[in-house]
């Protein structure tokens, strides 16, 4: 059972409804302004609190980044329900004339993330404000933190619509967008600060009460995962002339290293779905980086559960120990064709209708059903069918599931370093390869086409894999996902046709809501192909 502690904050001109299920220990606060909030550390730390609330919430409405980057990819379709509106097709399909009237599919997390951001730089900018005295050393760490989770925010901004505006101060003006080189410079100038500035603890020493908070190791990690991508996506040697190659393996190694982090005995162990009574739990040993959620959200201002989830689940029916959702993300049979049978990972992964005999007869309410679902991130029922979200004391299954994202795992960082050209890296690769077959493990040599399959059949269905074709370019990418299967439509085949030519087209870009370049009266261009 999780503990939960909740905390009402009010600052800087924005209401915080902040939930924990660790670290954040605060004081309710009634009236603050501005311009008395940030005096003490203990108020820099509930300003903190709500840079972490804002991230736990960009994904609270609209499309969810794990959801839609698994879909863009080449591991699921759209789905959702056979007489639902067509906006996840438009998503995967990349093809705004799927759905017409979906023109703002993004829109909430547009306003989301740059009301997280806006937490994060009201913070940063009235540190100063605050008197340190007698607790100096507080003040790198605070720092960092919030330079991380603006790091973060605007790297998948940056990802998924390419142009945005860059706000590095708190500001209501119509701002234009940036060119990516100067967001990936502030990216990269926030992760370097906090990786010099974030004390090296190593997770055996970490206390229980702080995980779940940035650490110098998370920093690092993201760090190489932003230079793998930047300079591929862009065709770059260099992260903006901050971060060399060079650096970027040094900090994945110095994780390996000095972190404490290790890799989880069994792969199934790592998903509540797939192992039930042998989950691992979460903050084990090879998580390096998770957002955090618990199943306390309600329709009053707390959003602290995991609502995104819920779109994973089976098309409207629950067989345990899967829970029912919205059947969206179903996973293509090349996916799961593509792993081999003696894999442990495909079972801990991809739910099959077939080979696990479930009962599953609500198919013909189901659009673009390949008889395979996600299970890493799935809702969970008891054996009577009855909500474990619910059943714990959530509001209801939609937003009181209460999964953390596990953002960044060690095994990520071994491929990383792997693929940077580390001297470890045979062993390195081995190492993840040898978990997932156990006794049926052999050797394969690592070169950049194995690490990229390795790292798909690794981490499907974690929101991962589009960026890593991405990365190979426009071109590898569309070819890659590019496809034309039979799905079924409310129990119809259908011929299903995704065209490396829209990819090729929008740059692999999303569509950036309509709703925000109306608002900005023209001042936000849309991207190319939208």
């Amino acid at each position: 059972m999780k503990k939960l502690r909740i905390y009402t904050l009010l600052f800087a001109l924005a209401s915080l409804a902040a939930c924990s299920k660790s670290f954040l220990d605060t004081e309710d606060v009634t009236t603050a302004t501005e311009q008395n909030f940030y005096k003490t550390p203990n108020d820099a730390f509930k300003a903190l609190v709500g840079v972490y609330d804002g991230l736990q919430t960009v994904w609270a409405g609209g499309v969810s980044m794990p959801i839609a980057t698994e879909i863009l990819s080449d591991n699921a379709f759209g789905g959702t329900g056979n007489a639902d509106g067509f906006g996840y097709q438009m998503i995967d399909e990349f093809d705004k004339l799927r759905s017409p009237s979906d023109q703002s599919l993004f829109g909430d997390n547009w306003s989301a993330y740059y009301k997280a951001i806006y937490r994060a730089n009201m913070l940063l900018t009235h540190l100063d404000q605050v008197d340190w005295k007698g607790s100096e050393n507080l003040r790198p760490v605070y720092e960092s933190e919030a330079r991380f989770i603006r790091a973060y925010l605007y790297f998948d901004m940056v990802r998924l619509w390419g142009n945005i505006p860059l706000l590095s101060k708190p500001t209501t003006d119509n701002v234009p967008q940036a060119s990516p080189d100067s967001v990936y410079k502030l990216i990269a100038d926030d992760l370097v600060f906090a990786a010099n500035n974030l004390p090296a603890v190593n997770y055996g020493a970490q206390p229980a009460a702080t995980r779940g908070r940035v650490t110098k190791w998370a920093v690092e990690a993201l760090i190489g995962r932003v230079y793998l991508y930047y300079t591929g996506y862009y065709g770059k040697t260099d992260l903006v002339s901050t971060v060399s190659k060079q650096q970027a393996l040094a900090y994945l190694e110095d994780v390996i290293t000095n972190g404490g982090f290790g890799l989880v005995e069994k792969f199934a162990h790592l998903w509540p779905a797939a192992s039930l009574n042998d989950y691992v739990g979460e903050d084990n040993k090879e998580t390096i980086f998770a957002i955090k959620y618990t199943y306390t959200s309600d329709y009053n201002g707390n959003t602290d559960g995991n609502h995104w989830m819920v779109m994973n689940g089976l098309r409207g029916q629950s067989i345990f120990p899967y829970g029912m959702g919205w059947g969206g993300c179903p996973v293509s049979a090349r996916l799961w064709s593509a792993y081999a049978a003696n894999d442990t990972r495909r079972k801990a992964t991809i739910i099959s209708i077939a080979d696990e005999g479930l009962a599953f007869t609500n198919s013909k309410d189901q659009r673009e059903y390949t008889g395979y679902y996600m299970k890493k991130y799935t809702p969970l029922v008891d054996e009577a069918g009855n909500s474990l979200a619910v059943k714990m004391g959530g509001t209801n299954f939609m937003i009181g599931q209460f999964q953390d994202y596990v953002s960044i795992r060690y095994a990520d960082v071994l491929l990383m370093a792997a693929e940077l050209g580390s001297p470890n890296a045979q062993k390195y690769f081995d190492d993840v390869r040898k978990r997932a077959f156990g006794n049926n493990f052999t050797a394969l040599p690592v070169s950049q086409a194995n690490i990229l399959q390795e790292r798909r059949f690794e981490f499907a269905g974690e929101g991962i894999r589009y960026w890593d074709l991405l990365r190979q370019g426009i071109a590898a990418a569309a070819a890659a996902i590019a496809e034309t299967t039979t799905v079924q439509n409310g129990d119809v085949n259908t011929t299903k046709t995704i065209q490396a030519g829209k990819i090729t087209e929008t740059k692999g870009l999303s569509q950036i809501p309509y709703s925000q370049v109306t608002l900005s009266n023209g001042v936000l261009k849309q991207n190319t192909g939208w």
